[in-house]
C-alpha cells in the first residue's frame, strides 16, 4: 500500500511540475481571491488584520476544488483505470498517494497565501507552532475529503459544480477550526485552541480511514 501511495504521489507531482497548472492557474486564482476579499473589507489595517485568517482559508478552500479537479482528471484518460487494475495498484495506496499529492500542493498555496496575508492584510504571527500544526491538520482533512469525493463524482457530467456542493457542507468544521487556530496564532496571549486542534485532528483521521476503506468501492462504482 505504501509503495503504491509513493508511486502515485510522485507521479501526480511530476505531472504537475511539468504542466505547471498550479503555478499558472491555481495560485493566481487563490491570490486574486485574497486581494478581492481585502478590497471588500476596505483599507483599514485593523479590519484587514481581523479578517486575514478567514480570507486566507476561504482562498485555500476555493483552490482545493481546482487542485482536486485536476488530480482526478489525471485518472480519467482512456484505459488508465484498467491499466491500474491490471498492474494491481492498491486502491488504498492510490487514495493515500493522491491525497498526499493534493496536500503538498495545498500546503504550497497556504504558504504563499499566508505570506500575502502578512504583507497585504497586516496579519501578525505570534505563535508559529499553532499556525504550522493547524495548517498541516487542516490540509490533511481538505485533501482527504477532496480526494474521496472527487473520485465519487468523477464520472458525473456536472462534476465541476457537483463537487463543491457535496464537499462544502462537509468541510465547514475544518474551515472554522483552521480560522480559529490562525486567529489564535496571531496573538501572544494564550487563547484556548485545544478544542479546535482536536476537531482538525479527528476530522483528518476519520476521513483518512474512510478513504482507505472506501476508495476502492468508489472507484468500482464509476
Amino acid at each position: 500500500m505504501l509503495r503504491d501511495a509513493w508511486a502515485i504521489m510522485t507521479k501526480d507531482l511530476r505531472i504537475e511540475m511539468r504542466a505547471r497548472v498550479g503555478l499558472w492557474q491555481v495560485l493566481p486564482f487563490a491570490a486574486i481571491s485574497l486581494i478581492l476579499f481585502s478590497f471588500a473589507l476596505g483599507p483599514k489595517a485593523s479590519t484587514l488584520a481581523q479578517g486575514a485568517a478567514g480570507m486566507t482559508w476561504v482562498g485555500v478552500l476555493f483552490a482545493t476544488f481546482l487542485v482536486v479537479g485536476r488530480s482526478q482528471s489525471l485518472e480519467m484518460g482512456t484505459g488508465v483505470s484498467e491499466a491500474q487494475r491490471l498492474a494491481g495498484v492498491d486502491p488504498a495506496g492510490m487514495f493515500l498517494g493522491k491525497t498526499a499529492a493534493v496536500g503538498i500542493q495545498l500546503l504550497a498555496i497556504e504558504l504563499l497565501l499566508g505570506l500575502g496575508a502578512k504583507l497585504l492584510l497586516h496579519f501578525a504571527i505570534e505563535r508559529f507552532w499553532i499556525l504550522i500544526v493547524s495548517s498541516i491538520l487542516a490540509t490533511i482533512g481538505l485533501a482527504a475529503v477532496g480526494t474521496l469525493y472527487g473520485a465519487l463524482v468523477a464520472g458525473a457530467r456536472a462534476r465541476e459544480t457537483l463537487l463543491p456542493m457535496l464537499v462544502l457542507p462537509v468541510l465547514i468544521p475544518v474551515l472554522i477550526s483552521a480560522v480559529r487556530c490562525w486567529q489564535a496564532a496571531s496573538v501572544s496571549s494564550g487563547l484556548a485552541i485545544g478544542e479546535w486542534l482536536s476537531i482538525l485532528a479527528t476530522f483528518a483521521v476519520v476521513y483518512l480511514a474512510a478513504g482507505i476503506l472506501l476508495y476502492g468501492q468508489v472507484q468500482e462504482s464509476q
